[in-house]
């Protein structure tokens, strides 16, 4: 069974991370919900309150498949704050592991430098914080072992993107129509 970690910082968009936890749930993923803040309970950038499934510097990584860091503000500057989130991406990113991000937060990506010589996007108001990447106007980039998105609006075809990279394009297909999402998921990787 594949394994995935998503991080969860106060002011982290709730819908982009907690989607992409059910998507990857649904397609038989074990997801870890890992705080980046002080404690197991941790608010949202609209103030909603989730409990984590363990403190982001206690999750062991070593059979981790992928990693991913939801967007919102002030999360994204929280992710990039916590050393224990910075260097699991770095570790995984250097271990050719995936790693995935979305909305604001590829640009943290860009700050670890893993985004040099890569194609990604990310919300439009992030987009010029890519340093070294080829910047697409596009829902999901995917280049190599790091997936990117725009914000919000893509969570649902970035989660199913994430499904089909780890489980499988047949369950990506088999959870897009139990979810009734009619939309084309057609992204040509990048390497």
């Amino acid at each position: 069974m594949s394994k995935a970690v998503v991080f969860f910082a106060e002011g982290t968009e709730e819908c982009e991370a907690l989607l992409v936890v059910d998507l990857l749930r649904r397609a038989k993923v074990e997801v870890t919900v890992a705080s980046a803040a002080d404690s197991l309970t941790v608010t949202g950038s609209h103030k909603v309150t989730i409990t984590a499934d363990a403190m982001a510097g206690e999750v062991d990584f070593s059979d981790v498949d992928l990693v991913v860091l939801p967007g919102g503000i002030p999360g994204t500057p929280n992710l990039a704050a916590n050393p224990a989130v910075t260097g699991a991406v770095k570790a995984m990113a250097a271990a050719g592991k995936k790693v995935a991000a979305i909305c604001a937060a590829p640009s943290i990506l860009a700050d670890l430098g893993l985004l040099e010589g890569c194609k990604a996007t990310a919300h439009a108001a992030f987009q010029d914080k890519l340093a070294g990447a080829e910047v697409l106007d596009q829902e999901v980039v995917v280049d190599g072992n790091i997936t990117t998105s725009y914000g919000l609006g893509g969570a649902i075809p970035f989660g199913l993107e994430l499904v089909r990279q780890l489980a499988g394009p047949d369950e990506a297909a088999r959870i897009q129509k139990a979810i009734a999402y009619k939309h084309s998921l057609l992204y040509k990787s990048h390497r």
